[in-house]
């Protein structure tokens, strides 16, 4: 029996992921950890038994442990809950599935316990990569990537032995409002923005999706995970959403991995990795499909792929102040406080006014981010 320990476990990601749980029945949830949703929380809890929950706000955690107090499962909050469930004793793999750079330190607690990495939280590596990765090389760690673009970047890596990587094609559907130009996005709403025409997504990544910021967060995240350099990614608009991304070879040939768009893929084959289970669900028939296109990404009219290749190449704490105004600038047109345009807009703002830290250690990272939300709230909401 698998062992696993959830953070995020009522979002996109862990809420698929326990979705497999169910349908493989080998594999035990022991720790867990989610936001708000309390009540999806109590009830993976008395389906899925796990031994430690834990809940970020402490008054949520006794309410929850109010209405659980028929289960034998202790319930923890805040940092130090997020930690115990990261490194929870008897837990293989940590699925970090957690929004935003919370997830830093519980991952790096879990590799330094040992456990198996299934990264879902690409902000771990935009803001700390260079943390990151030689501390699992150090510990002997493995980081199984659970993003459907990097897992397809890992899978058709697979076999490669020590040949090397002459270019990654990072393919994009394109969103919502490709083919629209920069006047098409001035009253961009936001339910306009939440309509991804291919995957089932979570709310911020879904609106990431659309300004493309996501897939310059995706261009960071492989840059660290694969050991490449910014100018060996190409990212590469693909409608259709049927090739999650290839890799390119020195001798030319380039080997890509097709699918359906199902998140449960990569999570199962992280789980699971190397080996592959049968995964119920629809299947890729070429015939139905019959033409697959491809296009150069906007970058005039999407500026958040150009400014994440920028912020990439000046490097130190610059990719936090980017990933930092992104996560507060799309909270704010969810609530409806500010423009789309004006997401990549703020993002811009805060990169030029960061103080360049060159080797940031995870306080200055987290600090960085406390100094972007400041800044935000002084020049944007008037605070």
């Amino acid at each position: 029996m698998k062992k696993i320990a959830i953070l995020g476990s009522t979002g996109s990601i862990g809420t698929q992921t326990l979705e497999i749980v169910r349908e493989q029945g080998d594999i035990q949830v022991v720790a867990m950890a989610a936001g708000n949703n309390i009540a999806l929380l109590e009830k993976q809890m008395r389906e899925f038994k796990p031994e430690l929950v834990s809940v970020w706000d402490e008054k949520r955690a006794e309410e929850l442990r109010i209405q659980t107090a028929d289960l034998s499962i202790r319930v923890v909050s805040g940092m130090e809950g997020l930690l115990e469930v990261a490194t929870y004793e008897s837990s293989e793999i940590l699925v970090t599935a957690i929004v935003g750079m919370l997830g830093i330190k519980p991952t790096i607690a879990a590799i330094k316990a040992g456990k198996k990495i299934a990264l879902a939280n690409k902000e771990t590596l935009v803001t700390a990569g260079h943390i990151i990765m030689p501390l699992a090389k150090e510990c002997g760690v493995p980081i199984l990537p659970v993003d459907s673009e990097h897992s397809a970047i890992f899978q058709s890596l697979q076999g490669a032995g020590d040949n090397k990587i002459s270019k990654i094609l990072l393919t994009a559907s394109g969103g919502p409002f490709r083919g629209r130009k920069k006047e098409d996005l001035l009253n961009i709403q936001v339910e306009d923005a939440l309509k991804h025409p291919n995957w089932e997504m979570g709310r911020k990544i879904t609106i990431d999706s659309s300004t493309l910021v996501n897939k310059g967060l995706e261009v960071m995240e492989a840059k660290w995970l694969f050991g490449v350099e910014l100018n060996q990614i190409q990212v590469v608009v693909h409608p259709q959403s049927v090739i999650h991304s290839a890799v390119e070879y020195q001798d030319g040939a380039v080997i890509a991995q097709l699918g359906t768009p199902d998140m449960r893929l990569p999570i199962q084959y992280a789980l699971y990795y190397p080996e592959r289970r049968n995964l119920s669900g629809k299947r890729l028939d070429l015939f139905e499909i019959a033409n697959l296109s491809f296009e150069r990404p906007d970058t005039d009219t999407f500026r958040g792929l150009a400014l994440a290749y920028e912020v990439m190449k000046r490097g130190g704490n610059v990719p936090t102040a980017f990933n930092a105004a992104n996560e507060r600038a799309v909270a704010l047109f969810l609530d409806r406080k500010i423009s789309y345009p004006m997401i990549t807009e703020i993002i811009e703002m805060c990169m030029g006014e960061c103080e360049y830290i060159e080797h940031p250690d995870v306080d200055e990272i987290l600090q960085t981010e406390a100094l972007t939300y400041e800044l935000i709230e002084r020049k944007v909401l008037g605070h």
